[in-house]
């Protein structure tokens, strides 16, 4: 999956080894396990002008020094995707902040197997099924992310991309399972660039906080990505091998 061919198509994903199952996004550690049916929520009292000023301001600054009661652990109802509406708060980009890989080359060389072991102990694949399913979900020829600032970079075959973005509010897609996930989008206005035109984030998380991992989808299609559920690149620190990948995915 090409950059430039996810922009023809308007729209890529991305998922994490670790979030719910296409059916049941967050509904357990991290198997996408939906019916590819949900709708989205358009509920939210969140209002856009062109400008990108948002009524929402909840003290969010780049030093991440959130002024928020929340726990910075993943609380398990909210990861499992179970929360309420006004539990939701506007975020920045700065709560992706890092360098950033893909963990797909990690399955392609084998990396993961022992996750996918673990997750066919108790789960209804065999380790050979979860691999193949993943293949598909962690599928992405970016294989870095570097977030500084509201600049992102792609890199992919060795070259790289970028552009500036804006926060242009967040999506609730309501599952079949009968939990929820939530996408925070951003923009870019530049016309001159080859990057996507949003991209969009999905971590577990519903409010300001440090991401520890992501999965990202982008395109030029705002609405079309919140229909993508199979294809979700997945991406951890630049600073871990693939053991501390492995560690991380098996600790949720």
């Amino acid at each position: 999956m090409t950059l430039s061919t996810r922009k023809a198509l308007g729209a890529l994903a991305v998922g994490s080894l670790m979030i719910s199952g296409l059916q049941s996004v967050y509904a357990q550690q991290d198997d996408h396990d939906h019916e590819h049916g949900h709708s989205h929520d358009h509920s939210h009292e969140h209002e856009h002008d062109n400008g990108h000023e948002h009524a929402h301001d909840h003290g969010h600054d780049d030093s991440h020094d959130h002024s928020h009661d929340h726990s910075h652990n993943h609380d398990s109802d909210i990861y499992a995707g179970y929360f309420d509406d006004d539990q939701i708060e506007d975020r920045r980009l700065s709560d992706w902040e890092g360098d950033w890989q893909s963990v797909y080359p990690y399955l392609q060389d084998g990396s993961l197997e022992p996750v996918f072991e673990k997750k066919a102990e108790n789960g209804d694949k065999s380790a050979e099924e979860y691999a193949e399913y993943y293949e598909v979900g962690y599928e992405t020829d970016v294989d870095r992310i570097v977030i500084d600032g509201n600049r992102v970079t792609f890199y992919e075959d060795g070259e790289e991309r970028s552009a500036e973005y804006e926060y242009d509010g967040y999506e609730i897609l309501d599952y079949e399972a009968g939990n929820r996930g939530v996408r925070f989008i951003f923009e870019t206005e530049e016309s001159d660039t080859d990057m996507p035109h949003y991209i969009q984030f999905s971590d577990h998380d519903i409010y300001p906080t440090d991401a520890h991992h992501f999965h990202l989808y982008w395109g030029d299609d705002r609405e079309a990505l919140l229909e993508e559920v199979t294809n979700w690149p997945t991406y951890y620190p630049s600073e871990l091998d693939s053991d501390g990948i492995v560690e991380e995915m098996l600790a949720h």
